[in-house]
């Protein structure tokens, strides 16, 4: 099983990456431009992802320019906002306090597109407001990726291609599964980008990824102690505690569902070897499984569904104990 990117730790360096190029910028400058944002980082990828924050940030206050008396949505109209926002790019202006948050996102981002683009393709394709992704939203999103960059872009072909103006998030998965198997893609050396990141702040790879738990001491069994029965109000606070523990416990279950915990790669994977390559399928049964109450059910459904499985190979191993951890939380 591939190691889970620590997102707390990617943060933190990443804080410390901005600050040590927006204090260095701005030592001698006091705000910095558009062409400036381009050139300040040797990672080019973090300069564009700080240029898409800022166009996504016109865009949505663009949006907000509605009026009973004009028609905004003329095309003269809109042709002429275009060609405002064009000029606007060309005359960015920002001060320290507002620039530091922009370049800690991006250099955020870019960090988890070089160590796990499968997972920023998940998230990039997850279903935004009104249940569906805008495939003009995606392809301006694309235009500002260039690491990873391929199997994005051709998802973009293809929505243009069928002529889809709105997809789900599920849709939009299962077409860039298709894509990353018909291109047999491979993801980019992640060193290069790490050495460019390391010349300005030292890091250390490994320290992005969580540590994997150490397994639970064993605790040697105690002789029972018979206790007196005026010391019976302690037993009774013991059981509302136990009854307290059992809650929290049903309450963290709710919050690790099966579905939630898988990684795209993990989802290509399972779809491809498990379910015949039919996501909607595999869908289902995640969607099913995590409605069970217990392991045992679970079991019982995939052995009735599913018997023709390998149960020794490594890709159902790894299902199952993923199945198995969703049920021991």
């Amino acid at each position: 099983m591939d190691e889970k990117i620590s997102l707390k730790s990617v943060d933190q360096y990443a804080q410390q990456y901005a600050l040590h190029l927006v204090n260095s910028f701005f030592s001698k400058k006091n705000k910095i431009t558009g062409p400036e944002i381009l050139q300040l980082s040797t990672v080019k990828q973090v300069n564009l992802f700080v240029i898409r924050d800022l166009i996504i940030v016109w865009k949505k206050e663009s949006e907000k320019i509605k009026s009973p008396y004009f028609d905004y949505d003329d095309p003269e109209v809109r042709d002429s906002l275009t060609a405002f926002q064009n000029t606007l790019s060309n005359h960015i202006l920002i001060s320290k306090e507002h620039f530091l948050p922009l370049l800690v996102k991006a250099v955020s981002q870019t960090i988890y597109l070089v160590l796990d683009p499968y997972d920023f393709y998940s998230d990039t394709l997850d279903e935004k407001e009104g249940g569906s992704l805008n495939s003009m939203d995606l392809k301006d999103t694309v235009k500002y990726i260039k690491i990873n960059r391929a199997p994005l872009e051709k998802l973009v072909t293809r929505l243009e291609e069928k002529k889809m103006n709105t997809i789900s998030g599920n849709e939009a998965f299962a077409i860039l599964d298709q894509i990353l198997e018909e291109v047999n893609f491979t993801p980019e050396e992640i060193d290069p980008y790490l050495q460019l990141f390391n010349q300005v702040v030292p890091l250390k790879e490994e320290n992005f990824y969580e540590a994997k738990p150490l397994p639970p001491p064993s605790i040697p069994k105690s002789e029972p102690v018979n206790i007196p029965a005026k010391q019976s109000p302690v037993v009774q606070t013991t059981q509302k505690e136990n009854k307290l523990t059992l809650a929290d416990d049903l309450a963290k279950k709710k919050n690790v569902l099966l579905k939630q915990n898988l990684t795209i790669n993990q989802k290509f994977m399972f779809t491809k070897i498990l379910f015949h390559g039919d996501f909607e399928i595999f869908s289902e049964a995640i969607d099913k499984l995590d409605r069970f109450d217990n392991f045992s059910q679970a079991m019982r459904y995939l052995d009735d569904a599913y018997p023709h499985w390998d149960r020794e190979s490594e890709e159902y191993l790894e299902f199952i104990e993923l199945v198995e951890t969703r049920f021991d939380n």
